[in-house]
Parts: C-alpha cells; sequence; structure tokens
C-alpha cells in the first residue's frame, strides 16, 4: 500500500449495527411512561456505573437514547457473520435487562407485570426508531457516488430485507419505507435521509469515512440481518474497486430519479414488478425493483468470480449470492411463501395470513405484527424458531460468548479488555470507540485510530500491564 491508502482489491471492511428499541409495560392497571421502564431497565447499570451510557467487556456500546429508546451498538466487526453475533448478543442483553426490570417493577406495583423489549421501527402512535447500518468505506468514494450506486440497491434490498409492517394502507415489505425522505444528507431531524453523510469516521479521517446506512428495518432473522450485510459489503466493494481506478462505477447508470417515491412504491408491491423512473435520460423506461436487484447480484457474482480477496471469508460471499439468487427466483416466480423460513416479511406475512383464514380481525392482526417484534415477552417469532421454522447461521453457543467476549481481531478487544480489566480495578476511567482513560494520580489516555488493530499500541500494552499490578485507591 501507497501513501496510507488501499490497493484496488483491498475490501477490508469494519461492521456494527446500532439498534433503537421500544418499550412498554403491561398489567400495571393503566398507561406506564416509557420513560420510566427504561430507567427500571437502567437501573443495574446507574448503582454500577452512574450512567446510563456505558461500554461493555464485550466492547459493545449500551446507552439510553432521546425518547427513552435503550440502544445497543454492537463493537467492531471484520465480517457480517461477527457481526450478526454480536447483534444477538445485545438482544440477549436488552432481554435480561427488561427481565430484570420486571421483577422490580413487580415488587413496587404490588402486581405481575410484563417489560415489553420491541426490535422493529414504529410505535402505535407512528413515532419511527432506527437501525444503523455502519460499514468503514475508502475515503475516495465520492459521496455522490454513495447515491447514485448504492441507494438504489437499498431501496429495492427490502424485497429481501425487509421486516415487513402492517400499515394503514395495507401490508407493506418495509417498517422504514414510509418515514424516509432523501437518499443522502446529514441532516437527521429535519429530515431522513437513507444514507447520513455526518462524517464521523472513528478511524483515520484521511482514509476512511463511516457509511451511516439508515434506511434499514430491525430484522428479526438472524439470517436476514446477515444478508444485509454481506449483499451490502459485496456492492461498496464494487464502488470502492471502480473509485481506486479512477473510474466511473457501471452501478451509477441506476441512479433513481427519485428515492424517496421509489422505497415507498417497493414497499407496497411485494412481487417486485413496481417500474422505478431512472435518472439516466437514456433509461427513461425504467427498471423493476426486482430488475434492478437482478442487475445488483449480476455485478456482485462477477466480482466474486474474479476477486480472490474480497474482504470476507469466501464462503460467507459464496453463501450470500446463493441466497440473494434463490430470493430472486423465488420472488420472480411469485413462490415468496418459499422466504418464510429466513426473510421476515414472508415469515410475518404467513402468520397474518393464518390468522386471517381463522376469521380473526384487525385488531388481532396488529396485535400479531408488533408481537413478531417483542423480544422479551412475545410469542409468535420465539413459536416460529422453536417449530424450526426460522433459519440461523449462529448458534447459541456462539451468542452466549459475544455477550462478554468482544470480536478478537480488531479494536473492539482492546477496548474490551481494557473494560473488563478497569471494572475490577480501583481507579476512575472513561472510554469511547478510540479513546481510553485511567484517572486518578497517573491519569493515562489512550488513543486508539485503527479499527483494525487488535494488538493496540505500546501505550496501550503498558496501560493494561498497569491495570493488572495497580492497588492504589480511587483517586
Amino acid at each position: 500500500m501507497a501513501d496510507g491508502q488501499g490497493t484496488d482489491s483491498d475490501f477490508r471492511r469494519i461492521f456494527g449495527i446500532e439498534t433503537e428499541y421500544g418499550l412498554s409495560l403491561t398489567g400495571a392497571g393503566g398507561p406506564y411512561a416509557a420513560g420510566r421502564v427504561a430507567m427500571a431497565m437502567f437501573r443495574p447499570l446507574i448503582e454500577k456505573h452512574g450512567s446510563t451510557n456505558i461500554y461493555l467487556p464485550n466492547g459493545a456500546r449500551l446507552y439510553l437514547d432521546v425518547g427513552s429508546h435503550p440502544e445497543y451498538a454492537t463493537a467492531e466487526a471484520r465480517d457480517p457473520l461477527t457481526a450478526l453475533t454480536q447483534v444477538l448478543a445485545g438482544e440477549r442483553i436488552m432481554t435480561d435487562l427488561a427481565e430484570h426490570a420486571a421483577r422490580y417493577l413487580s415488587e413496587n406495583l404490588g402486581r405481575p407485570v410484563e417489560v415489553h423489549v420491541f426490535g422493529n421501527n414504529v410505535d402505535a402512535q407512528g413515532h419511527a426508531f432506527g437501525c444503523h447500518e455502519n460499514y468503514l468505506l475508502d475515503r475516495r468514494v465520492p459521496l455522490d457516488m454513495i447515491g447514485a450506486c448504492l441507494v438504489p440497491f437499498l431501496v429495492t434490498r427490502q424485497l429481501i430485507t425487509g421486516a415487513g409492517r402492517l400499515s394503514p394502507d395495507g401490508f407493506q415489505l418495509s417498517q422504514r419505507a414510509d418515514f424516509l425522505d432523501e437518499a443522502v444528507s446529514s441532516a437527521t431531524t429535519r429530515a431522513r435521509p437513507m444514507v447520513n453523510t455526518r462524517d464521523e469516521p472513528l478511524a483515520d479521517p484521511e482514509r476512511w469515512r463511516r457509511l451511516h446506512v439508515i434506511v434499514g428495518d430491525t430484522n428479526r432473522s438472524p439470517l436476514a440481518t446477515w444478508f444485509k450485510m454481506a449483499s451490502t459489503h459485496l456492492v461498496l466493494n464494487l464502488v470502492e474497486q471502480a473509485c481506486r481506478q479512477g473510474r466511473r462505477p457501471d452501478l451509477a447508470d441506476w441512479a433513481l430519479a427519485d428515492p424517496g417515491a421509489a422505497v415507498r412504491a417497493v414497499s407496497r408491491d411485494r412481487t417486485g414488478r413496481v417500474n422505478l423512473e431512472l435518472e439516466a435520460s437514456t433509461k427513461t423506461a425504467g427498471i423493476s425493483a426486482l430488475g434492478l436487484q437482478e442487475a445488483y447480484w449480476s455485478a456482485c457474482k462477477a466480482l466474486v468470480d474474479q476477486q480472490e480477496d474480497i474482504g470476507i471469508d469466501r464462503s460467507q460471499a459464496l453463501h450470500a449470492l446463493q441466497l440473494w439468487r434463490i430470493a430472486l427466483d423465488a420472488l420472480d416466480a411469485g413462490r415468496w411463501q418459499d422466504l418464510a423460513d429466513w426473510v421476515d416479511w414472508a415469515a410475518k406475512l404467513r402468520l397474518l395470513q393464518g390468522l386471517s383464514r381463522r376469521g380473526a380481525g384487525r385488531d388481532l392482526a396488529q396485535a400479531l405484527d408488533l408481537d413478531y417484534h417483542d423480544l422479551s415477552a412475545g410469542r409468535s417469532y420465539p413459536g416460529l424458531v422453536g417449530h424450526g421454522l426460522m433459519r440461523s447461521p449462529v448458534d447459541d453457543s456462539e451468542v452466549e460468548r459475544a455477550m462478554d467476549q468482544p470480536p478478537e481481531d480488531t479494536r473492539a478487544r482492546l477496548r474490551g479488555d481494557f473494560v473488563r480489566a478497569a471494572d475490577r480495578g480501583t481507579r476512575t476511567w472513561s472510554c469511547d470507540w478510540s479513546h481510553l482513560v485511567l484517572g486518578g494520580s497517573r491519569r493515562v489516555e489512550v488513543d486508539l485510530p485503527d479499527p483494525f488493530d487488535h494488538l493496540g499500541p505500546s501505550r496501550y500494552r503498558s496501560l493494561m500491564d498497569f491495570l493488572k499490578s495497580a492497588s492504589e485507591p480511587r483517586a
């Protein structure tokens, strides 16, 4: 590598997902504010750390976000499978906190209550909250290329990765589609973009940017969560390779004329046949959502066939291409039911249609729609899992380990080891994604600018040696 930049085939990437969860309480005998439920959930953390914003020994961040939404941000991962395991670990941590809160509130209210933690993206009042994917991206990729090349993929990706929603307009593929305004923007309050461009790389800013994707739904299906990261990685490889070679990516031909209108149209048509208007005047006839996904699949397959190193284990790339192909063929043939063991919207729609056949009304359908996303007290999704009707690429033992252990091959290992050691000591300490601080009479600060560095600079190793041997009282 020259001048700190990667080669044309350097496809290393950092993956991460930030998930905001909804909260409610049943059994209290009346309305109970989500903020009070949230504080009950975070009570053990406040008692131990004095804060609702902490970093965990597994390298992740757990905090209470605006609107009383508990949020879990995974540790840095080098591949989609490791990132998925971290996501599932976060779900377990949230459900453990919910169980603790339910016991605490039951004792205080004098009646049994249930705390509900929802891994979805819209509540009954129509408020939206997010699932944000993060991908480390080569700085040489211009933001206009993200709008042109990546956004059409993200808009049509919901054909496979949508979580499903029973909206006032009927069943939709995506929970997020109706709440998105722009394709690419730095705004987050006055508008909701599909890709947020706020430049916060959490890495060397000369080389990297952190691509913050907020168009995606929160998936219950582990395989869908994994697939959306793996397929997005392959598309980003195509964009990076072209930009490093100084050429316009071929994918730019598929830039959408109106991404906001397109994402809503795709969400309302599970056949994938809806026609999308393209920006290029030479393609005025447009293309279907399914056709766009076919184009992306073909380009990604060609890349995997041609490149030996694609940044992740080859088996993961091949598995993603295989699932992608199966999904596109099933949708093209109108056999969406074939996808109900891993595509969330298909699994949910199958449940809703079963409910309808039994004569249930809309109220029950809406209850099932919400119950599907209830991590702590839901019945429908765990029922599918219990009957072997949902697929996952990781097993429970891997998830249990990830609740306490960080990924071994990224900066998360350094942070996680620091948190574990500092938490056992008597010194004040703090950290964020790229910075560690040990307080006291000998204040030590260590910067960790490289998310791929799992060994750490000499200053970090000295800090850890000191932590293991230090016994002086808290300053």
